[in-house]
């Protein structure tokens, strides 16, 4: 049996990347909801807040289905 090192470790550096992206977008898009509410409360426009957090909801949802694509299709 041969492993490809070359081959894991460039499947260990995009994975781990891809993990703290997924991450990053999910604290952020968290981060605009609580921006959100806040603006709620001070009876101001709310729709930057709510537009960040549905793209940052929506890029990791894209991240995660692409993933698994990858995985089944395989």
């Amino acid at each position: 049996m041969h492993i490809s090192w070359t081959g894991l470790g460039s499947v260990f550096v995009v994975s781990l990347a891809v993990g703290v992206v997924v991450v990053v977008l999910f604290s952020l898009g968290i981060v605009a909801i609580g921006k959100r509410t806040a603006a709620f409360e001070r009876h101001t426009s709310s729709l930057g807040p709510t537009v960040t957090a549905a793209l940052c909801f929506a890029a990791c949802v894209v991240l995660v289905v692409y993933g698994l694509y990858l995985i089944v299709a395989g």
